[in-house]
């Protein structure tokens, strides 16, 4: 089966490209530039560079001997938290800044949830000498204040943005007001495998570099290249969509996608979108997005500010109908307890984002002798004060 997008920005039915009129110059440049731009040699060897000199790639594929003891299994840990920034979201950003170079922008913006994208797009930018604004829901810069303070001190505008529920649909909405705004010296680097096509696949395309490392790091612990399992959380999906890219069609790795499922998906307030979803426009792509029956958005919930988003990228969407990915969701307080037991078994802090993954571990039996990888897709540091509200509550 065939699961790169086509020439229309679909896979299957889901993707394409639904902008505003003014956009869509912005748009058509970038679908009949960016292949070109990031297959050319010069455009390669630049990224490679930086994602080894700069961001600090390869990241480890660490085995975590007690926790594999503990789930009588073999785990296996990507650690993108190791990347400079604290996430996944640099080897994105590094990309879209050359292509921006390339394209003659002079002017960045970004959406942020969790704000790590945030953080690696001021970073680059301040890398490049490029004018950086991001925008951020209220309730993310409460939550976030780290993250803030960063993109403060590397020289980006945070706008915050005090719409909807103030978190990273709106911040989003924002930044394509900007951008219809500003389409002349504007690129917008987009966090996730989520927009118009073709933000899905290029940013698919830059994250892959995660599964092309799990690879050969894999063949040099075990022997194989391939694992049992792939885990991953999703909230737009794009450490999901890089860490699947090279094993897609591999179909004897079990892809598995963990959303934010809140407070529980009959709640009222969560994230799941495959469960509580239906299909959808949102943010220039056709895929599966809450709503209610006429339409409207309906407002996402996680205590996890990265997942809190009401659709999911095209590419997940199209994985879930084919059954090529498994999807599944982890509560608030699954993905705090699982947070909890890598920190205590392991001495690693997770972000909030992979806790979540992590909390699948308890959800499913595994044979001794299988391999599991999980992706640690962010570190912990910019959550701590989520980590100790929930340790003198539970009393950990």
């Amino acid at each position: 089966m065939d699961f790169t997008v086509n020439d229309k920005g679909f896979y299957g039915e889901f993707g394409g490209a639904f902008v505003p009129e003014m956009l869509y110059p912005n748009v058509k440049e970038l679908q009949d530039k960016y292949l070109k731009i990031i297959n050319d040699k010069e455009f390669q060897s630049e990224f490679r560079n930086l994602l080894k000199d700069y961001a600090g790639r390869p990241s480890p594929l660490y085995y975590a001997k007690r926790l594999s003891e503990y789930y009588k299994t073999q785990i296996f840990l990507k650690r993108e938290d190791l990347n400079h920034t604290g996430a996944h979201k640099i080897n994105n950003t590094i990309g879209q800044i050359l292509l921006a170079r390339r394209l003659g922008k002079t002017r960045i913006i970004a959406e942020t949830g969790a704000g790590q994208h945030g953080v690696a797009t001021a970073t680059v930018c301040a890398l490049m000498g490029l004018k950086c604004v991001v925008y951020m829901g209220k309730l993310d810069v409460e939550r976030q204040q780290p993250n803030v303070l960063r993109m403060k001190m590397l020289g980006a505008e945070v706008i915050p943005v005090y719409s909807g529920n103030m978190t990273l649909k709106d911040a989003t909405n924002e930044a394509i007001r900007d951008w219809i705004n500003n389409p002349e010296d504007t690129h917008y680097i987009i966090g996730s495998v989520v927009g118009p096509h073709p933000y899905p696949d290029l940013v698919a395309r830059l994250q892959s570099v995660i599964s092309e490392e799990i690879k050969w790091q894999l063949k040099e612990h075990t022997g194989k290249e391939n694992p049992d399992y792939i885990i991953a959380c999703v909230g737009g999906g794009s450490n999901a969509a890089g860490a699947f890219y090279h094993y897609l069609n591999e179909a004897d790795v079990k892809l598995v996608a963990v959303e934010a499922a809140g407070k529980g998906v009959d709640t009222g307030e969560s994230a799941a979108t495959m469960v509580l979803g239906r299909p959808g426009v949102l943010h220039g792509s056709r895929t599966m997005v809450m709503q209610t029956e006429d339409g409207q958005i309906v407002e996402p919930y996680s205590i996890s500010a990265g997942l809190d988003y009401p659709g999911i990228g095209p590419i997940h969407s199209y994985l879930h109908k084919t059954g090529r990915a498994i999807f599944e969701y982890a509560t608030d307080d699954e993905s705090l307890m699982a947070a909890f037991r890598l920190t205590r078994l392991e001495g690693i802090i997770p972000a909030l984002e992979p806790a979540h993954a992590l909390a699948l571990l308890d959800k499913y039996k595994f044979q001794n002798n299988e391999v599991v990888v999980v992706i640690l897709s962010g570190r912990g540091d910019k959550d701590l004060s989520t980590y100790i509200q929930y340790m003198n509550e539970v009393k950990i």
